[in-house]
């Protein structure tokens, strides 16, 4: 039978059998991978891949563990905190870390200078009782590009483009941003889109943050980012504002497609404090497994509270639940 690969396939193939850093390697098979129909004619390439992709990680495995203090840490994945990873990018000088700093707490290295961020600092901000990791990354220009920031770009769940709008000339350098990144076809967009042509990309839900809209040239330089990236939401940045840091928050979590949604045990009141995060549409039954699996299939009904609901309105598994909403479950 066939293996009726596309013809993608083996344009990556090709870079796979060049490419020499074990890590970028790995990528592109599990890519690869991904790309080949699932039928009887190519049970053996997938087969013969999953070994390749095997013995690759177990190289990076032991490339990590050797020469004890010597070891070179990898920056080219966090593991995920909150309810969301969401990256900042930019060129250099843009105002990451400024930002990181101000809505973490974190304490990454800030200076005047270019590229003064050199590794990935992550640290975590609460919107309306939601945890959100930020990751602070060092600057894209065009001729700089750190090896590990394409895969942190890809794990995220949002991306964050940081530009400093009241320095003349962000224009060029956030186009660098852009450009570089497709290079490693990733795609910034606005929304990703249902079907995609070409499965060796990836494409990034993005917002663009105007950071220093408050100083001098500030406003001029955001309505100039708004002309540019007009399909893009587009937030104020500042450290100076408090009311600007929350819609900058907002913005993110909105960004999310996700909703929160808060517990009620019988007889007891509502836990504000740790909401269950599920996507747009989510139901009961996908709120129950979030708890536990064996919870949801022991769940009989819910009771709901929410906006545009009867209080205690009783409903099935299968109720679309709404961001906000309340839930006691019953079993």
């Amino acid at each position: 039978m066939p293996a009726n690969l596309p013809p993608q396939y083996y344009e990556l193939e090709r870079e796979y059998k060049t490419e020499r850093d074990p890590r970028e390697k790995l990528r592109l098979a599990q890519e690869l991978l991904a790309m080949m129909p699932k039928h009887k004619g190519t049970d053996k390439l997938q087969a013969d891949m999953k070994t390749k992709i095997a013995k690759l990680k177990l190289q990076i495995d032991g490339n990590q563990k050797k020469h004890g203090a010597r070891t070179v840490e990898s920056y080219d994945h966090i593991d995920r905190e909150g309810a969301a990873q969401i990256v900042l990018i930019g060129p250099p000088n843009s105002g990451k870390s400024t930002i990181l700093d101000a809505l973490t707490g974190a304490r990454p290295v800030i200076g005047d200078y270019p590229f003064t961020t050199r590794t990935p600092m992550s640290g975590m901000t609460e919107y309306e009782s939601v945890q959100l990791q930020l990751i602070d990354t060092p600057p894209i220009a065009d001729d700089y590009l750190e090896k590990f920031v394409p895969s942190l770009v890809r794990q995220a769940d949002l991306v964050v483009v940081v530009v400093d709008v009241a320095t003349p000339g962000f224009e060029t350098r956030v186009e660098a941003v852009f450009k570089r990144l497709e290079e490693k076809r990733i795609i910034l967009t606005a929304a990703v889109p249902d079907e995609v042509d070409d499965p060796r990309f990836y494409y990034k839900k993005t917002i663009l943050a105007a950071h220093k809209y408050f100083e001098s040239g500030g406003e001029v330089g955001f309505q100039n980012l708004k002309n540019r990236y007009p399909d893009f939401a587009i937030v104020p940045s500042s450290i100076l504002d408090d009311d600007v840091i929350h819609n900058f928050k907002k913005t993110i979590f909105d960004s999310l497609s996700v909703i929160r949604v808060y517990t009620k045990r019988v007889g007891h009141e509502v836990d504000f404090t740790d909401p269950i995060i599920l996507p747009l549409g989510g139901t009961v039954e996908d709120a129950a497994f979030e708890l536990h699996k064996d919870f949801a299939h022991k769940l009989q009904y819910a009771k709901i509270w929410g906006t545009g609901k009867h209080e205690g309105q009783r409903v099935k598994n299968n109720f679309v639940l709404s961001d906000g909403d309340v839930i006691e479950f019953h079993i």
